[in-house]
């Protein structure tokens, strides 16, 4: 009797054993895969040192990126701000007060993140300033571009062609029927309207 319970026990225990080592096998290659998948991730990420204006930051590598489609007001002294300014019959101290709401409203969620950019078929690579235009990214799939637009801190520049022009066009739309972000109470893009 107690050679049959052995017998059992030692059956039992190393079917026991090779159900744990396929398990461990299977783990292990399931936490290779994700970190392998998170490294091939990474590498497409880039890191935001720090947001320059409302659509435009530098990566930590020092390349500086315009996002492509959009327009905010201006931070710093420019020939772009005289012709805001001219524009929207606005001084350029409510201009780049303006620009700093944008700006601040941008580094909140891409200053210090990792971002994914996308290169729009229909335009440049680069700009005249040697930025790359581009479409971003986080890494929840948000697009950042879409998201500024849409929260009322910048119009869509339409310009050069994009492919995402109708898109974003309709996000200004809601934004300013909703008086999102500079649209809103604050006297922002209403001095802009055509």
């Amino acid at each position: 009797m107690i050679f049959k319970l052995t017998k059992g026990l030692i059956k039992t225990v190393f079917w026991l054993g090779i159900f744990l080592i396929i398990f461990a096998y299977i783990a292990y290659n399931k936490l290779t895969d994700d970190i392998n998948g998170s490294k091939e991730k990474k590498k497409d990420l880039v890191f935001v040192k720090r947001v320059v204006d409302g659509d435009t930051f530098e990566l930590s590598d020092g390349q500086k990126v315009r996002l492509l489609g959009i327009d905010t007001p201006e931070v710093y002294e420019s020939n772009k701000m005289e012709r805001d300014a001219e524009l929207s019959r606005q001084d350029k101290t409510t201009i780049m007060k303006l620009g700093n709401l944008a700006c601040d409203y941008v580094k909140g969620f891409v200053e210090g993140k990792y971002v994914r950019l996308e290169r729009d078929h229909m335009n440049e690579d680069k700009d005249k300033y040697g930025r790359l235009l581009r479409y971003v990214y986080l890494e929840n799939g948000t697009c950042v571009n879409a998201k500024i637009i849409a929260d009322g801190y910048a119009q869509v520049y339409d310009k050069f062609p994009i492919s995402k022009l109708e898109e974003f066009r309709e996000l200004q739309r809601d934004a300013r029927e909703n008086k999102l972000g500079l649209w809103g109470n604050v006297e922002g893009f209403k001095q802009f309207d055509k």
